[in-house]
């Protein structure tokens, strides 16, 4: 039946609806969860109780256009998976209907229907001021104009648009029921439903999604109790990031991101590889000893480093970035650029870049976000407070909490990365090790990168997924530790500080040395599995 909940789709769920009949089919049921009482949700579903205080949970209500958050659900396995996700979300957002958070990426089995490809799953949160049955038509209309038609039921699409949530509203008329019955069923639709919301309840719409589990402990106990994270990775579901023609699951292994800096000025290796035949050799000796990507910089973010100017880091970097991207042992690796210009992203990414590192999380050039959503690859978005000019004055190393600040605020860096068209499922975080940090910092981060995790996750859970690179290699703390003034001696305290990182959930570790830090990762990774092994017998 039309508008019958299915990420996978139902017969007849292309037929669009009326939308000129709309405004009289918009019936809706609020809903007042009197009786349910989530674990630190419970000031908020007090709160609203009392603004239901006059309502009904059989009272009918019409909606008159105030906006609304809403949760559409994203599913394909036909053609390019990705492609249709991206040209679905620019649609909705021409649409009337405004993306504010967006959850992971899934690859997924096929369910019901075994015999057809894999789906990409996702989902995101909106506002709208659609009603619901308008919401619905554009929808179908979306799908419509992406070339899905008629099929054998849960069969294979393009695009399949579904209303998981709409308001505080359930939703039950002759085309349309929110929340359909089989959410529940789902694991595909549960994980990026989760992704979107945090351990706290950020707003009374939320605490009512809560409430259409039927259990005390909300969404987030229904989670647990079909299984939660542990059917994430599994064969039939797996948390992906799209990088270069493919999907990268980072779970199965950590990676290895080999540094090289074509500058004159860099801490540790500033004037060595500034030639095009110097950084060809070096790139081919950190492939060749395990490196994962090349993550090519071409300005020095050193503590009180200059800033050159974007056409300057431009001539330094693109005769190299071109070199590498050619060579023969390139294929199969990933290609990084280390910049906070938009222009210089940009450029790279035309010439073989893969991915976009900035250590400023787009707060050194305004138009560095709304670029790299254009660019549509994955950003490395990093926390540092201030500039690498300013970055370790007194006012940007004061912090309380260093791991709970830090979260929040790579946490609002990611948001208004959202909001300017970037997936949460193209970002990868890091903390900025030795970028705003005195020593404690540092330690602090190495040790807490679950608490980092956690902290972010009381507000998304989605990004606090998302994979984690750790840089500490050769840093200056390491050499007040060890007593090691340069920069090159200071390789047994990064493999130390890459051991420490791997074991406490980073997925990529930025370093000078590969070829020992890559043996480091491969034993921690080693670790990790065979602590895995044990929990699951």
């Amino acid at each position: 039946m039309l508008g019958k909940f299915s990420t996978r789709g139902e017969d007849g769920a292309n037929a669009v609806p009326n939308l000129g009949a709309t405004p009289d089919m918009n019936i809706l049921k609020q809903l007042v969860p009197t009786k349910h009482r989530f674990s630190g949700l419970t000031k908020h579903c007090r709160a609203l109780r009392s603004s239901y205080l006059h309502s009904s949970t059989d009272a009918s209500v019409e909606v008159h256009s105030p906006e609304q958050e809403v949760v559409i659900a994203l599913g394909s396995n036909v053609g390019d998976r990705l492609d249709h996700f991206n040209n679905a979300l620019e649609l909705m957002n021409k649409l009337g209907i405004n993306i504010t958070r967006h959850a992971c990426l899934y690859e997924t089995a096929p369910a019901y229907v075994t015999d057809q490809p894999n789906f990409l799953n996702s989902a995101v949160r909106a506002v709208t001021k659609l009603g619901p049955h308008e919401l619905l038509g554009v929808l179908k209309q979306i799908e419509k104009d992406m070339g899905r038609s008629s099929g054998i039921r849960y069969g294979p699409r393009p695009i399949d648009l579904d209303i998981l949530f709409y308001g505080k509203f359930k939703v039950h008329s002759d085309i349309l029921t929110i929340p359909h019955e089989r959410i529940w069923e789902r694991p595909f639709v549960m994980a990026p439903l989760m992704d979107l919301l945090g351990s706290s309840a950020d707003c009374d719409t939320v605490t009512c999604w809560h409430s259409f589990s039927l259990l005390s402990g909300g969404l987030l106990e229904f989670w647990e109790k079909m299984g939660g994270e542990s059917l994430v990775g599994k064969e039939g579901m797996k948390r992906v990031l799209p990088i270069k023609s493919g999907l990268w699951d980072w779970s199965q292994r950590t990676s290895v991101m080999g540094i090289l800096n074509v500058t004159p000025d860099s801490f540790s290796d500033g004037g060595k590889f500034v030639s095009v035949e110097a950084a060809v050799t070096q790139a081919r000796l950190m492939i060749s000893e395990g490196a994962d990507m090349i993550d090519i910089g071409a300005q020095s973010t050193r503590p009180m480093a200059s800033r050159i100017s974007a056409e300057e880091e431009l001539d330094r970097l693109m005769p190299v970035l071109e070199a590498v991207a050619g060579m023969p042992e390139a294929e199969g690796k990933l290609i990084s650029v280390d910049t906070f210009y938009s222009e210089v992203a940009s450029e790279a990414v035309s010439k073989g870049a893969h991915l976009v590192n900035d250590v400023s999380a787009g707060q050194l050039d305004s138009n560095m976000l709304r670029v790299v959503a254009g660019l549509r690859v994955p950003y490395i978005a990093m926390h540092m407070r201030g500039e690498p000019h300013t970055m370790q004055n007194s006012e940007n190393l004061q912090y309380d909490d260093v791991c709970k600040q830090i979260a929040s605020e790579i946490y609002s860096r990611v948001k208004d990365a959202e909001l300017s068209g970037i997936p949460a499922w193209r970002v990868i975080v890091d903390p900025g090790i030795g970028f705003s940090k005195k020593t404690e910092h540092n330690l602090d981060i190495l040790v807490g990168l679950p608490n980092i995790r956690a902290e972010i996750a009381r507000k998304s859970f989605g990004v606090s997924h998302a994979p984690m690179l750790i840089g500490p290699s050769r840093k200056k703390f390491l050499g007040q530790i060890c007593s090691r003034i340069a920069a090159d001696e200071r390789d047994p305290a990064t493999i130390a500080c890459v051991t420490a990182g791997v074991l406490g959930g980073a997925n990529i570790v930025r370093v000078h040395n590969v070829r020992d830090n890559a043996d480091s990762v491969k034993v921690c990774d080693a670790m990790l599995k065979q602590r895995s092994t044990k929990n699951l017998s």
